[in-house]
Protein backbone atom coordinates (compact mmCIF):
# COMPACT_ATOMS: atom_id res chain seq x y z
CA UNK A 1 0.00 0.00 0.00
CA UNK A 2 1.75 2.76 -1.19
CA UNK A 3 0.58 5.95 1.50
CA UNK A 4 1.36 9.23 3.04
CA UNK A 5 3.74 11.86 3.17
CA UNK A 6 6.92 13.29 2.19
CA UNK A 7 9.44 14.90 -0.81
CA UNK A 8 13.03 15.27 -1.56
CA UNK A 9 14.09 18.72 -1.00
CA UNK A 10 14.30 18.80 -5.52
CA UNK A 11 10.91 18.99 -5.48
CA UNK A 12 10.04 21.44 -2.51
CA UNK A 13 9.64 24.34 -5.49
CA UNK A 14 6.73 22.37 -6.74
CA UNK A 15 4.23 24.25 -4.74
CA UNK A 16 5.25 27.96 -5.36
CA UNK A 17 4.86 30.23 -2.21
CA UNK A 18 3.66 27.67 -0.02
CA UNK A 19 7.02 25.81 0.03
CA UNK A 20 8.37 28.84 1.35
CA UNK A 21 7.17 27.72 4.64
CA UNK A 22 10.27 25.84 7.03
CA UNK A 23 7.04 24.49 9.06
CA UNK A 24 4.80 21.29 7.80
CA UNK A 25 2.12 22.25 5.68
CA UNK A 26 -1.41 20.70 6.17
CA UNK A 27 -3.22 18.92 3.79
CA UNK A 28 -6.50 17.61 3.86
CA UNK A 29 -7.02 13.92 2.31
CA UNK A 30 -9.03 14.25 -1.38
CA UNK A 31 -11.66 10.86 0.46
CA UNK A 32 -12.83 10.85 -3.55
CA UNK A 33 -9.60 9.28 -4.42
CA UNK A 34 -7.93 7.82 -1.63
CA UNK A 35 -8.34 3.78 -1.37
CA UNK A 36 -6.84 0.83 0.52
CA UNK A 37 -6.79 -2.68 -1.60
CA UNK A 38 -5.77 -6.00 -0.39
CA UNK A 39 -5.89 -9.18 -1.49
CA UNK A 40 -4.99 -12.45 -0.66
CA UNK A 41 -4.80 -16.02 -1.55
CA UNK A 42 -8.74 -18.24 -1.96
CA UNK A 43 -7.61 -21.80 -1.19
CA UNK A 44 -4.52 -21.87 -3.70
CA UNK A 45 -7.54 -21.20 -6.68
CA UNK A 46 -8.23 -17.36 -6.64
CA UNK A 47 -6.78 -13.77 -5.56
CA UNK A 48 -9.58 -11.97 -4.13
CA UNK A 49 -9.66 -8.25 -3.88
CA UNK A 50 -11.18 -5.90 -1.48
CA UNK A 51 -11.14 -1.85 -0.85
CA UNK A 52 -11.78 0.65 1.99
CA UNK A 53 -12.18 4.04 1.01
CA UNK A 54 -13.98 6.91 2.17
CA UNK A 55 -11.31 8.13 4.65
CA UNK A 56 -10.35 10.95 6.60
CA UNK A 57 -7.44 12.37 7.47
CA UNK A 58 -4.68 14.79 7.34
CA UNK A 59 -0.94 15.21 5.80
CA UNK A 60 1.82 17.43 7.54
CA UNK A 61 3.81 17.89 5.15
CA UNK A 62 7.45 19.50 5.33
CA UNK A 63 9.02 19.44 2.23
CA UNK A 64 12.34 20.92 3.22
CA UNK A 65 12.56 18.18 5.59
CA UNK A 66 10.47 15.33 4.63
CA UNK A 67 11.22 13.31 8.06
CA UNK A 68 9.25 16.47 9.85
CA UNK A 69 6.27 15.15 7.80
CA UNK A 70 3.07 13.10 9.23
CA UNK A 71 0.47 11.45 8.30
CA UNK A 72 -3.42 10.41 10.60
CA UNK A 73 -6.14 9.12 8.64
CA UNK A 74 -9.56 7.13 9.61
CA UNK A 75 -11.37 4.85 7.51
CA UNK A 76 -14.99 3.75 8.12
CA UNK A 77 -14.83 -0.09 8.74
CA UNK A 78 -18.14 -0.08 6.96
CA UNK A 79 -16.53 1.49 4.15
CA UNK A 80 -15.50 -1.69 3.30
CA UNK A 81 -16.23 -2.72 -0.84
CA UNK A 82 -15.64 -6.38 -1.75
CA UNK A 83 -18.18 -6.77 -5.00
CA UNK A 84 -20.27 -9.91 -3.00
CA UNK A 85 -22.44 -8.42 0.07
CA UNK A 86 -22.41 -11.77 1.09
CA UNK A 87 -18.42 -11.25 1.97
CA UNK A 88 -18.99 -8.15 3.42
CA UNK A 89 -21.74 -9.02 5.69
CA UNK A 90 -19.68 -12.16 6.59
CA UNK A 91 -16.31 -9.74 7.47
CA UNK A 92 -18.87 -7.74 9.39
CA UNK A 93 -19.72 -10.77 11.63
CA UNK A 94 -17.94 -12.39 14.65
CA UNK A 95 -15.78 -15.12 12.51
CA UNK A 96 -14.01 -11.28 11.40
CA UNK A 97 -14.91 -7.99 12.28
CA UNK A 98 -18.30 -8.10 14.68
CA UNK A 99 -18.41 -4.59 13.36
CA UNK A 100 -20.51 -2.14 14.99
CA UNK A 101 -21.64 1.23 13.15
CA UNK A 102 -19.00 3.95 13.48
CA UNK A 103 -15.91 1.25 14.35
CA UNK A 104 -12.73 2.67 12.52
CA UNK A 105 -9.40 1.71 11.12
CA UNK A 106 -6.96 3.99 11.58
CA UNK A 107 -3.06 4.84 10.94
CA UNK A 108 -1.12 7.48 12.87
CA UNK A 109 2.51 7.96 11.28
CA UNK A 110 5.42 7.42 13.99
CA UNK A 111 8.42 8.09 11.67
CA UNK A 112 9.61 8.62 8.37
CA UNK A 113 12.49 7.42 6.76
CA UNK A 114 13.35 9.09 3.78
CA UNK A 115 15.09 6.26 1.10
CA UNK A 116 14.89 8.69 -2.03
CA UNK A 117 13.90 11.57 -4.23
CA UNK A 118 10.70 10.93 -4.17
CA UNK A 119 10.32 7.46 -1.75
CA UNK A 120 10.19 7.28 2.04
CA UNK A 121 9.57 4.34 4.74
CA UNK A 122 7.06 5.55 7.36
CA UNK A 123 6.19 3.97 10.31
CA UNK A 124 2.85 3.96 12.33
CA UNK A 125 0.67 2.76 14.46
CA UNK A 126 -2.75 1.05 12.31
CA UNK A 127 -5.14 0.06 14.79
CA UNK A 128 -8.33 -2.38 13.43
CA UNK A 129 -10.33 -4.50 15.30
CA UNK A 130 -9.53 -2.75 18.90
CA UNK A 131 -5.41 -4.12 18.28
CA UNK A 132 -2.85 -1.63 17.34
CA UNK A 133 0.42 -3.08 15.67
CA UNK A 134 3.42 -1.09 14.07
CA UNK A 135 3.49 -1.10 10.37
CA UNK A 136 5.90 -0.20 7.85
CA UNK A 137 4.78 1.62 4.49
CA UNK A 138 7.12 1.63 1.44
CA UNK A 139 6.04 5.04 -0.02
CA UNK A 140 6.68 7.26 -3.12
CA UNK A 141 5.39 10.35 -3.74
CA UNK A 142 3.57 10.72 -7.24
CA UNK A 143 3.34 14.34 -7.33
CA UNK A 144 3.75 17.43 -5.69
CA UNK A 145 1.44 20.37 -7.37
CA UNK A 146 -1.06 22.23 -8.28
CA UNK A 147 -4.27 21.14 -8.90
CA UNK A 148 -5.83 22.40 -12.27
CA UNK A 149 -8.98 22.11 -10.88
CA UNK A 150 -8.56 22.48 -7.61
CA UNK A 151 -6.69 25.36 -7.96
CA UNK A 152 -4.44 24.55 -4.95
CA UNK A 153 -1.38 22.81 -4.11
CA UNK A 154 -2.14 19.08 -3.97
CA UNK A 155 -0.04 15.56 -3.15
CA UNK A 156 -0.50 12.21 -4.48
CA UNK A 157 1.07 9.01 -3.07
CA UNK A 158 1.28 5.31 -3.47
CA UNK A 159 2.84 2.55 -0.33
CA UNK A 160 2.44 -0.91 -0.10
CA UNK A 161 2.63 -3.04 2.47
CA UNK A 162 1.95 -6.66 3.84
CA UNK A 163 0.37 -7.32 6.86
CA UNK A 164 -1.24 -10.72 8.43
CA UNK A 165 -4.96 -10.67 9.80
CA UNK A 166 -4.67 -12.93 12.30
CA UNK A 167 -2.34 -9.72 14.56
CA UNK A 168 -5.59 -7.98 14.42
CA UNK A 169 -7.66 -10.66 15.40
CA UNK A 170 -9.35 -11.28 11.96
CA UNK A 171 -7.34 -14.78 11.60
CA UNK A 172 -10.20 -16.85 10.40
CA UNK A 173 -9.46 -20.38 8.45
CA UNK A 174 -5.86 -19.62 7.76
CA UNK A 175 -3.95 -20.77 6.64
CA UNK A 176 -6.34 -22.16 3.72
CA UNK A 177 -7.36 -18.38 3.38
CA UNK A 178 -4.13 -17.08 3.33
CA UNK A 179 -2.98 -15.21 6.85
CA UNK A 180 -1.16 -12.61 4.95
CA UNK A 181 -2.28 -9.68 3.07
CA UNK A 182 -0.92 -7.97 0.45
CA UNK A 183 -1.92 -4.03 0.96
CA UNK A 184 -1.64 -1.20 -1.69
CA UNK A 185 -2.66 2.22 -1.09
CA UNK A 186 -3.53 5.43 -3.12
CA UNK A 187 -4.45 9.17 -1.95
CA UNK A 188 -4.36 12.41 -2.82
CA UNK A 189 -4.20 15.65 -0.31
CA UNK A 190 -4.90 19.25 -0.82
CA UNK A 191 -3.49 21.85 0.84
CA UNK A 192 -5.98 22.80 4.08
CA UNK A 193 -7.71 26.06 3.89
Amino acid sequence: MKASLFAAAATAAALGATAASAEPVAYTLDPSHSQVMFTYDHLGYSTTYNMFAGWEGQIMFDKENPANSSVEVSIPLKSLYTGWEARFEHFMKDDFFGAEDGDLVTFKSTAIEVTGDDTAIITGDLTMNGITKSVQLETELNLDGQHPMQNKAWLGFDAETKILRSDFGVGAFAPNVSDELDVEISIEAGIAE
